[in-house]
């Protein structure tokens, strides 16, 4: 008879050092914060003012120059991304749907891309990507935005499944909408639709997102990989 083996927990013997996009606002601003106070170490990268690092998600050079520079990273929190146009898809222009994938389904892309290599030589790592509620619904207006969403959910389940024996693991967030600057922008429809559709009844907060971030990104974690944890309010329903 062949005795089973538990498979070995791998563990880093000092706190990794994060890599958060978008994280001069919002929730990524709240998960770097968050990620500090746990004690790990943490780079922001945005275009906006007020991050450590000015960084174009989808510039492949930029991307890979910054990893280089400032890693190798135990954890990415890859929270960069755009709602884009509140259009009806006949009415959408090609070049706003393509903006809205080379920002959130490229730049998730490049970012994992990057880092994966250092982390599965370090046999450690945690990947926590943006996806959305709109992604599993299908928001209406928002074809490009939802669309992508769901790309980020594939990219997440399958890099999740490619990674599984390494120690890196690999889950996405899909929150509904959630008060930050990137929804000052969107549709004031979309969000109270949005919102009507929550059974709690409101938007949630960038907090209580890094919340979940942060659980995701620790030695916690070490059964979930090619997951996607919803924060809607109790609007998700699969």
């Amino acid at each position: 008879m062949t005795q089973s083996t538990a498979p070995t927990r791998r563990t880093l013997p000092t706190p990794p050092t994060a890599l958060v996009t978008g994280g001069a606002s919002g929730i990524g601003a709240a998960a770097a914060a968050r990620l500090r106070a746990d004690g790990v170490d943490v780079v922001t990268a945005d275009l906006a003012a007020g991050a450590d690092e000015k960084l174009d998600v989808t510039d492949p050079d930029a991307v890979a120059a910054l990893v280089a520079a400032r890693g190798p990273f135990g954890i990415l929190v890859h929270s960069a991304g755009i709602v884009g146009p509140a259009e009806p898809l006949s009415e959408l222009d090609l070049d706003e749907w393509r903006e809205v994938y080379r920002i959130n389904v490229d730049g998730t892309f490049l970012l994992c891309r990057a880092v994966v290599p250092g982390m599965v030589a370090a046999g450690w790592g945690r990947i926590v990507t943006m996806a959305s509620i709109a992604a599993k619904e299908g928001n209406p207006g928002q074809s490009a935005y939802s669309s992508s969403k769901a790309a980020v959910i594939g990219l997440t389940k399958s890099l999740g499944k490619e990674l599984a024996t390494t120690g890196v693991l690999v889950n996405a967030v899909a929150p509904a909408a959630v008060a930050t600057p990137m929804n000052a922008r969107t549709d004031p429809a979309v969000l109270a639709r949005s919102r009507d559709l929550t059974p709690m009844g409101r938007m949630g907060r960038s907090e209580e997102i890094a919340e979940l971030v942060a659980w995701l990104c620790s030695d916690r974690v070490g059964f979930s990989t090619g997951a996607v944890f919803d924060a809607s309010g109790g609007r998700a329903s699969y």
